[in-house]
């Protein structure tokens, strides 16, 4: 095999590796404590789609005033959102008391390197699907 051949070949390793590879980074969803349940599944929403994204997800529930006697109903609100993205994410670190604010923090089930390879895979069959029906 010759040299230039191999670089080549080594070149397209390297550059396929960095494709791969994705910076996992940290979102952060702020609630408060008497939350409405409309409110309430759109901010879920927003977290189940940073978590299919591959993304870390920060839940912070916000204590003002007389709220802050009362941290069990923040803990259940938190637990209750663990609940509902259970399929898409899993709890890194359970909920705790940081001053004024609750955190908690959510991990995705699969890594940013597999949701941006299913999300490539998803665009090209839609993208081969609109030239079958243009042809």
């Amino acid at each position: 095999m010759d040299y230039g051949k191999f670089k080549y070949e080594s070149d397209m390793k390297a550059r396929e590796a960095r494709r791969n590879q994705a910076n996992t980074q940290l979102k952060e969803i702020r609630f408060r404590l008497k939350i409405d349940d409309h409110d309430y599944e759109t901010k879920k929403g927003h977290v189940v789609r940073f978590l299919s994204a591959g993304d870390k997800v920060k839940t912070m529930i916000m204590f003002r005033g007389r709220e802050q006697s009362r941290p069990e109903m923040g803990v259940r609100l938190l637990q209750r959102l663990a609940e509902d993205v259970v399929e898409f994410g899993t709890v890194e670190s359970m909920p705790k008391q940081d001053g004024r604010n609750m955190v908690m923090v959510l991990a995705p089930t699969k890594k940013k390197s597999d949701a941006k390879q299913e999300q490539r895979k998803g665009r090209s069959s839609s993208r081969s699907k609109t030239v079958d029906e243009a042809s």
